[in-house]
Parts: structure tokens; sequence; C-alpha cells
């Protein structure tokens, strides 16, 4: 019962949040603190969610719906805070509904994926550091596509839908910023991985390694031309949701076809 009222409360925040941010859009005058606030209270309640799902009494529960919960989170809290000193705000205007999605899909259809009793510290690193590095590359990303869609814009001479946005060229410069923390959890992420998982040989895990190494590999590529070749614009924004795209399908493609179509 407690579990459904918070969750049904984190949902109507993230929405009024993402009202309030809508508002923000086409104000004069706009003020953050009511946006912020909102936000606050529906990760604190987001958090208490995914304490009652993903770590539960008798093991820790990795399944589709729990997860998804617990990447929502994180990348709701990392935006949040980066807000404070960045002018990443727009991006409020689609992580507040995909929280608010993962927790509704979390309420709805909790996972009864087996769970896993026996998680040591070396597994836990790899877990952490796979968190932060596909929470900062999805974001990442929604900025690519925040990026793609303002150009878009531009070059339509439809200003009025983008007057509430960063210059383009803010938004490249944190979209290429958010790529290289990325690639650097990623990286670690990866090495923890070999070292840590004591067998490949289970279900997706191969998969899962093979589509994650190629998004490293999109990655590095990525910054190496933004470096010396001077990436930038539509191939820049391109490349990072192709990335991702390969990221996604490694970790939760694996994930919902073995736990929604395999069973």
């Amino acid at each position: 019962m407690i579990f459904s009222a918070i969750s049904y409360l984190a949902i109507a925040l993230y929405l009024l949040a993402s009202i309030f941010q809508v508002r923000n859009l086409s104000a004069e005058k706009n003020s953050d603190f009511p946006v912020k606030f909102l936000a606050s209270v529906a990760i604190f309640c987001h958090l208490f969610i995914v304490f009652q799902t993903v770590f539960d009494r008798s093991g820790y529960n990795f399944g589709l719906y729990s997860m998804l919960s617990l990447m929502a989170l994180s990348i709701g809290v990392i935006v949040l805070l980066g807000s404070f000193r960045r002018p990443i705000a727009n991006l409020f205007l689609l992580i507040f509904p995909i929280g608010a999605i993962t927790v509704l899909l979390n309420a709805l259809f909790k996972n009864h994926s087996e769970l896993k009793i026996d998680i040591d510290r070396g597994m836990g690193v790899h877990i952490a550091m796979s968190v932060l590095a596909y929470s900062i590359l999805t974001i990442a990303a929604i900025q690519a596509a925040m990026l793609s869609f303002g150009d878009k814009m531009l070059r339509s001479r439809q200003l009025s839908l983008i007057k509430g946005l960063p210059a383009l060229e803010t938004m490249e410069q944190l979209m290429f910023e958010l790529l290289w923390i990325g690639l650097l959890f990623l990286t670690l992420s990866i090495a923890s991985g070999f070292l840590f998982v004591a067998d490949f040989s289970g279900a997706g895990v191969v998969h899962h390694t093979v589509l994650a190494i190629a998004a490293w590999l999109v990655f590095s590529l990525l910054a190496i031309g933004r470096k010396h070749l001077g990436w930038r614009g539509s191939v820049a924004s391109r490349w990072t949701v192709v990335g991702f795209i390969l990221l996604a399908l490694g970790y939760f493609g694996s994930k919902f076809v073995m736990e929604l179509v395999l069973n």
C-alpha cells in the first residue's frame, strides 16, 4: 500500500515538474525553484521505490523494470545536480517523463526475476560503473537529440520553438563533456566486467558484452573524430545516438528478450 502510494506520488511530482518546465520555456522570466523542488521530492520518492525493489530483503533484484527504474533515478539525480551549475534544465523535458514512466512500469509490473543473493565487492564495482556509464551516456544521447532538434529548427527558421534552449554551441560542448565522462565510466565498466564476471556463458552475457564493446568503439571513434577531425553538429549527434542504441540493446534488449519474450 505504501509502495503504491509513493510510486503514484513520484509520478505526479515528475509530471508536475515537467509542466512547470514547459511553462518556463515560454515565459520571459522563469523560475527554476518550483521545478527543482518538485523534482527533488520526486527523486526522493523514487529512491525509496528503488530500495524497495532492487535491494530486496532476500537478495538483489536486477530484473528489467527494477533496473530501468534504477537507471532513470541515476539519470534524474545527475541532471538535477548538474543543472545547478550548467545550462541543462532543458533536459528536464525528457528526463522527468522517463522517470515517471519507469516508476509506473515498476508499480504495475513488479519484476519476479531470479534474485541474486551473493554479490561480492568486485561485482558491486562493476554494477556501479555500469549504472554510471549508462546514465551519463543516456544523458549525452538526449542532449544529442536536443542539439539535432535545435539545429533543424534553426535551419528552418522556426526560432520560437528553440528560444528557451541554450545556444547550440553550448549544447554541443555539454554533449561532448558528457561523452568523455561516460566513455571513461564505460571503459571502467567493461574492464571490471572482464575482471570480476566469473562466467561469460550465462544467458545474454556474450551478447551484452559484444554490444557494449561495439558502443565503446563508436564513442571512442567519435571522441577521436572530435579532437582530430573536428566532428560536430549533426554528425556528432547521429553517432552519439548510434552508440547509445548499441548500449541500450546490449543490456535492456537482452533483458527484454530473456524476461518478457522467453520468460
